[in-house]
C-alpha cells in the first residue's frame, strides 16, 4: 500500500502540528509500505511563520518536524519519501527544487528514508 499526503501539516490558525500527529497515527495503524510526504512542512504562507512567531528558527522547526515523523513511524517500518514544496520556508524556492538535506538522520533509519527533488521519478517495487 502507498500512502500519499501533502502539507501543510498544521491548521490555518495554529502552528501546532496536530494534523501531523493524526497522520502519524494513521501510518502506525495502516502500516503502508511507502509514505510519500509532500511539503510544505514549515509553510511560508502560514500567518505565524510570516510573523516569525515560532519557538525556533525555520530550520529547527523543520528538523523537529522530520524527527517527529521519522521516530513516530519507526514501528510501522514504512518507507518514507520526503518531497519539498516551494512553500517550505527554510528550503530553496526555485524550481526544480533539490532534495532536503538532513545530516542528523539516524543510521538505523537511512534504509527507509529518502529525500527526493521536485520534480522526481520514483521506482517503487
Amino acid at each position: 500500500m502507498v500512502l500519499v499526503a501533502c502539507g501543510p501539516y498544521t491548521t490555518s490558525d495554529s502552528i501546532a502540528y496536530d494534523p501531523l500527529a493524526d497522520l502519524i497515527d494513521v501510518i502506525g495503524r495502516d502500516r503502508p509500505d511507502v509514505c510519500i510526504l509532500f511539503g510544505p512542512f514549515v509553510d511560508a504562507k502560514h500567518e505565524q511563520v510570516e510573523n516569525c512567531q515560532l519557538l525556533g528558527s525555520f530550520a529547527e522547526v523543520f528538523k523537529l518536524c522530520l524527527k517527529t515523523i521519522i521516530e513516530g513511524t519507526r514501528s510501522a517500518s514504512s518507507q518514507l519519501v520526503f518531497v519539498p514544496s516551494s512553500r517550505d520556508v527554510h528550503h530553496d524556492y526555485v524550481y526544480p527544487q533539490p532534495p532536503f538535506s538532513y545530516p542528523e538522520l539516524p543510521r538505523d533509519d537511512k534504509p527507509r528514508v529518502r529525500f527526493v527533488s521536485d520534480p522526481c521519478t520514483l521506482d517503487i517495487d
